[in-house]
């Protein structure tokens, strides 16, 4: 009796958990639907809770080094106290909130971010003790907006270096989490003096901020720095928009040079004028980790297919 209440302690013989989705796919804003299945083991237990946790890595800055660290950033509790029996299944349904900040981690065709990752954590507390052992992969693919900002790029010629998601606020921002995301791309030679942007997406359900950093090169009297702008785009605007130009503007705006973006004939719809938020204009001195020049084959370049959570949250 001794041995078998020591092996309980330790959950020998506990219940199961496994967590399905009902799509594995989804956007900022959304929700993701599934059921949290629990069965029983070889004796009775009292669950106190089950949550869920959404989950990425983040990359910290502490002094002169950096590491990843996997962060919840937001939490679902599913159920409260209740008591399982031996050998019994029970199915728990859920929906769970997407925060309109989520970091994106899938592209057009599907294809995911190199460097991206994103889980629901199942978490189980038996007794004080907790579980966080059922790890699933969630692919969050773009809002339209942020599609058709992400294409605009690799359609001026830029090329796609990573992504990545920081832990800190940017500074005059609406941002709500405590990181964001950057997707950096190379810069084409029609703009020159400049190493590469990255791109900041911060979506709500009304409108999208969209804070871009230019990484420029120093001269031979001038050093390096970062120019950071912020612009507001409006949802409504999404469809009758040409975004090659718009992100064209922006670009140029910011790099201050008063010639425009030509399309092809025929290739893209005459320029509309939506409305867009404020604009407004920074400046900063690079960062360490700023981007250095180069260039990668095609706007896919550097994305990986889908990759097993397992080897990403490893060590959690």
């Amino acid at each position: 009796m001794v041995f078998k209440k020591m092996m309980r302690a330790f959950g020998v013989g506990g219940p199961s958990v496994d967590t399905v989705l009902t799509n594995p796919n989804t956007r900022p804003g959304l929700n993701l639907e599934g059921h949290v299945n629990i069965t029983g083991g070889d004796h009775v237990v009292d669950i106190e809770y089950v949550s869920l946790g959404l989950v990425t890595k983040v990359e910290v800055e502490s002094g002169d080094s950096e590491y990843n660290q996997v962060t919840e950033f937001h939490r679902l509790n599913v159920a409260g106290r209740f008591q399982v029996m031996p050998k019994q299944p029970i199915s728990i349904p859920f929906q769970f909130p997407m925060p309109w900040e989520t970091p994106i981690t899938n592209v057009t065709g599907g294809q995911r971010l190199h460097g991206m990752t994103m889980g629901l954590r199942t978490e189980l507390a038996v007794a004080g003790a907790i579980d966080k052992g059922d790890l699933d992969q969630v692919n969050v693919h773009p809002l339209p907006a942020q599609e058709r900002i992400i294409e605009a790029f690799g359609r001026l010629g830029f090329r796609f270096k990573a992504a990545d998601v920081e832990r800190g606020h940017i500074r005059g921002s609406r941002q709500t989490l405590p990181f964001y995301q950057e997707v950096e791309f190379y810069a084409p030679p029609q703009y020159p003096g400049v190493n590469g942007v990255e791109v900041t997406f911060l979506a709500n359900p009304q409108y999208m901020d969209v804070i871009l950093e230019f990484d420029k090169r120093g001269g031979l009297f001038t050093s390096g720095h970062d120019t950071i702008t912020y612009n507001t785009v409006d949802y409504r605007t999404v469809d009758s928009t040409d975004w090659a130009a718009q992100v064209d503007a922006w670009c140029r705006a910011a790099l201050g040079r008063r010639q425009s973006y030509a399309p092809q004939q025929g290739h893209y719809p005459p320029p509309q004028q939506p409305h867009y938020g404020h604009q407004q204009h920074g400046y900063r001195h690079r960062r360490g980790h700023g981007m250095a020049g180069g260039v990668v084959g095609g706007l896919a370049a550097g994305y990986v297919a889908g990759e097993v959570l397992d080897d990403l949250f490893d060590g959690d």
